[in-house]
């Protein structure tokens, strides 16, 4: 079986420009993403084997994180993170709502999850502790 490249009018599979557009490590997890319904092809859900196209626009969920974005360009091999960036264009307004929600997040000083004190935080709750 050969592997024939993406043609443009045939389109190509949804998980697979996912993958090679670098939005997903895998393209299990991208499936994964597809199947969970976080990804909409035109405003519509889908299935990972749907055909995607050059002018297509695509929601995309990851976590906290929401991008709407332009298929630019077609591929089905995953490449440098500079070629990736060619195949799609991120929407004006999916941009400035993204940093907004961004920076709303800083402001309430939700980065990550809590950590565990290290050494020197332990010695100054015991330290604390034992004042009372």
């Amino acid at each position: 079986m050969s592997k024939l490249p993406a043609n443009p009018a045939t389109g190509l599979r949804v998980d697979q420009w996912l993958w090679a557009a670098r939005f997903f490590k895998t393209r299990s997890l991208a499936k994964q993403a597809i199947d969970g319904g976080r990804i909409d092809v035109n405003d519509a859900g889908c299935k990972p084997a749907k055909a995607l196209h050059v002018g297509d626009m695509l929601r995309i969920s990851r976590g906290e994180e929401r991008l709407e974005v332009e298929v630019l360009g077609l591929s089905d091999k995953r490449g440098p993170a500079s070629v990736a960036q060619a195949l799609y264009r991120e929407t004006e307004s999916s941009r400035v709502a993204r940093e907004a929600a961004h920076e709303q997040r800083q402001l309430v000083g939700v980065s990550g999850p809590l950590k565990r004190p290290d050494k020197h935080a332990r010695r100054d709750l015991r330290r604390l502790k034992d004042a009372r």
